[in-house]
């Protein structure tokens, strides 16, 4: 009976690891399989590295079981150990879950080798403490520590199947980009690269949708600006199309490198640079580290290629500077087009006379090098966008459409998705969706249409800007002062990551029983739902990952 209250302890320790590895997986996938931002993410906790209750559980069952067995050939250590195994392995209630996982093919191999570690793991040493230990208790209590550590090591684990499985899916990965390297040299598009810290999937849609008033452009879809991404569409929506004029290709970067990759795949015969700032600061360490990853994509031009650049931006503006590709093109929303030459250093297209409304933007572009310009009139709010209406101009006019055609077709921009996109409930709220990623050049613009809307309370929701490495603080702490400016309602998602925005708040003498800190998303959303009527507006402004 020992032995069998021994094996039901063991499979029971097994059961809650395996349990624990595949919660864990949501959070693996959500770091993009990525062994140490996923280690570091695992440990910059104690709630999560070293959770109480299977600790406190654990440990308790281990010490019971040891000094509380009553005659020999007695199973009550076993079913001691039992009930602090349940205990201790119990699922914990995961709260909200905004991106649930996604059981891929990748996925599940990488489930099956941790599940097998796991229980090679568990079966292993308790096979070892069952044949090199007399005493069934300290077998027991053996066990229990063994479980223990398993069941709290269970991203260990995860990792380790990932390793394995590393070669395996380097394989698989290398056939994936052949293929996509197959499809780009048979159907040969025009490429155009866009990269930048931010405004790459804004740019790459406006361009998009002007084109298309006189080709045929296809960007990669949402936000895909990986190498995998990139495959992805190239293999899905590429293959076998003959009628595509322009790719439009989305980059992005987290190390340097990945840009340079992604170019060798989709040689870019025209590269735009929209932005250098701090977004993932935290992962490249410097504004002078990011600024070298995203020249990557003017490198990668051929000498007779187009270089398109934010001469607003300075680090963008030395880009340009180093004089390749001989073709530059550069934009600006703050210079003035009567004291610029054309030149190549200098900006071609110019906006002047911007004026934002509810209703959207409208501005002058100026074309200094043929002296042409026309009124824009765009359905999109956000002043930031100017500068990407002014790259895909650049283009466009590069490409051969007059700048009368492409104002034509700038009337019927629409936003990218969660951009600044509003809707209006049927209770009469507006709601402000710009929830896919904030920084620090975007919040003031998105705050400045927020307070735009003149009746009503205004409510902003935001758990805050993420990734800035040092600037965390000071940013953060900057959008407090500035959304006490133009909001009348403030919640705060998280109350150790809002810290900052708290103490600009504070600072700004934000009304203190108009700020509220939830914990949980879905608790702001009930709370406007509950509180605000029709007239009134609430802004979404960024939604971070389940890993915060």
């Amino acid at each position: 009976m020992q032995a069998i209250v021994f094996l039901l302890l063991t499979l029971l320790w097994a059961g809650g690891t395996v349990l624990r590895v595949y919660r864990q997986a949501r959070f693996f996938q959500i770091e993009e399989y990525m062994d140490l931002r996923y280690l570091r993410w695992w440990l910059r906790s104690r709630d999560r590295a070293l959770p109480n209750r299977p600790l406190i559980a654990g440990f308790i069952g281990a010490v019971l079981a040891f000094f509380l067995s009553e005659a020999p050939g007695s199973i009550l250590p076993g079913v001691i150990g039992m009930i602090a195994a349940l205990i201790a392995g119990w699922p914990p209630n995961q709260g909200e879950i905004k991106k649930a996982f996604r059981p891929t093919d990748r996925a599940r191999r990488l489930l099956a080798s941790a599940f097998a570690v796991t229980a090679l793991v568990m079966l292993g040493g308790a096979s070892l403490l069952n044949t090199t230990v007399d005493s069934y208790e300290i077998q027991i209590a053996g066990l229990m520590l063994l479980g223990l550590g398993a069941f709290l090591l269970a991203p260990v684990w995860l990792v380790a199947g990932n390793i394995i499985n590393r070669p395996f899916e380097g394989f698989l990965r290398g056939r994936f980009i052949a293929s996509a390297r197959r499809v780009m040299e048979d159907i040969q598009p025009t490429v155009i690269g866009i990269t930048g810290s931010y405004g790459k999937t804004t740019t790459k849609n406006f361009l998009t949708q002007i084109l298309n008033g006189r080709y045929k452009a296809y960007p990669t879809p949402k936000s895909y600006n990986t190498m995998m991404g990139v495959c992805i569409a190239i293999n899905n929506d590429l293959a076998d199309d003959y009628s595509v004029d322009y790719f439009v290709v989305e980059m992005g970067a987290y190390i340097r490198g990945e840009i340079e990759r992604i170019s060798n795949l989709t040689p870019p015969h025209i590269s735009i640079v929209v932005e250098v700032g701090p977004q993932h600061l935290e992962r490249f360490g410097s504004l002078e580290n990011i600024a070298i990853a995203k020249y990557e994509i003017i490198k990668a031009l051929p000498p007779d290629g187009v270089g398109v650049f934010n001469w607003d931006n300075p680090y963008v503006r030395e880009m340009a500077a180093k004089g390749y590709p001989a073709t530059r093109l550069l934009v600006s929303k703050t210079a003035d087009p009567a004291s610029v030459t054309a030149s190549d250093d200098s900006p071609r297209f110019i906006a002047t006379d911007i004026e934002e409304t509810l209703n959207g933007l409208t501005f002058t572009i100026h074309d200094v090098k043929t002296q042409e310009r026309e009124a824009f009139n765009i359905p999109v709010v956000g002043e930031h966008n100017v500068t990407n209406v002014l790259l895909a101009t650049a283009v466009a006019v590069h490409e051969g459409m007059r700048l009368r055609d492409v104002a034509f077709r700038a009337r019927t921009l629409r936003p990218a998705e969660s951009r600044l996109v509003r809707e209006t409930t049927p209770q009469g709220i507006t709601i402000i969706n710009d929830a896919y990623s904030a920084n620090p050049a975007g919040v003031v613009s998105a705050l400045k249409v927020l307070g735009m809307h003149s009746n009503g309370r205004r409510l902003l929701i935001t758990p805050g800007m993420v990734e800035l490495g040092d600037l965390h603080e000071p940013e953060n702490h900057k959008l407090g002062q500035i959304a006490a400016q133009y909001a009348t309602d403030v919640i705060l998602v998280g109350k150790e990551q809002t810290e900052p925005i708290h103490a600009g708040l504070t600072e700004a003498n934000f009304p203190a029983d108009r700020l509220h800190i939830v914990e949980e998303l879905r608790e702001a959303v009930a709370w406007y739902q509950q509180h605000l009527k029709s007239g009134d507006t609430v802004m979404f402004l960024n939604d971070l990952p389940d890993t915060y």
